[in-house]
């Protein structure tokens, strides 16, 4: 189907993916975080075509080089609606909050929104929007096939914190319960942070959402 690199950036160790058709020079990159370096250096070497930049969510280790790669690339962006302002907002990205980790940062408002339901054509093949609140008001997870890239939503064993602003327990658990645990257990998931895992692996040991 497609390629799926992962690139761990920043001192919060941030997933950043980079998605490239099978053959082809078609790329997307979902979350690019702090210190893109790397990144763009290994899409540079490939020579590829990069569609789009996708953000699970706008938290800072998830945005932070956003404007590196719109520069080098001339991409758009891709955020739900519910987080349409994070961009411009050092507060509400949280970076103004985590002076031990990075300045305030901010961005030009993303070029596009993302909804429950909504399908993006990017690289030839279709991602559907899950909307999975809960961490974050417009925390987001793309399908496409028995592939889930999920953000700070569910993690191996673990789920995303939901004590930061705009974030709540219950939908949390509801977006994992009522969405991610409807999908086929054989689908690989690709979080925010740490390991993969699969649907049918969290929903047996998950001790934070059990199934």
């Amino acid at each position: 189907m497609f390629k799926i690199e992962t690139f761990t950036l920043g001192p919060l160790q941030t997933n950043c993916y980079l998605l490239t058709e099978e053959t082809g020079k078609r790329a997307f990159v979902i979350d690019p975080g702090m210190g893109p370096k790397r990144l763009i250096e290994r899409i540079r070497e490939r020579g590829l075509i990069i569609e789009a930049i996708v953000l699970t969510h706008a938290h800072f280790d998830h945005m932070a080089g956003v404007d590196e790669l719109r520069r080098a690339f001339g991409c758009p962006v891709y955020l739900h609606d519910d987080e349409a302002d994070w961009l411009t907002d050092a507060r509400k990205n949280g970076s103004a909050r985590w002076a031990d980790v990075t300045e305030p940062l901010t961005t030009e408002p993303a070029e596009f929104g993302l909804s429950e339901g909504q399908k993006l054509e990017l690289i030839g093949h279709t991602f559907s929007i899950l909307h999975t609140p809960g961490h974050s008001p417009g925390s987001v997870s793309l399908l496409c096939g028995e592939h889930l890239i999920s953000g700070d939503v569910l993690f191996k064993q673990s789920v995303g914190r939901s004590d930061l602003p705009g974030g709540k327990e219950r939908d949390l658990y509801d977006s994992i319960r009522l969405k991610l645990y409807k999908l086929d257990p054989a689908v690989r998931v690709y979080p925010g942070h740490g390991p993969q895992t699969t649907i049918g692996y969290e929903m047996a040991n998950n001790p934070f959402v059990p199934a």
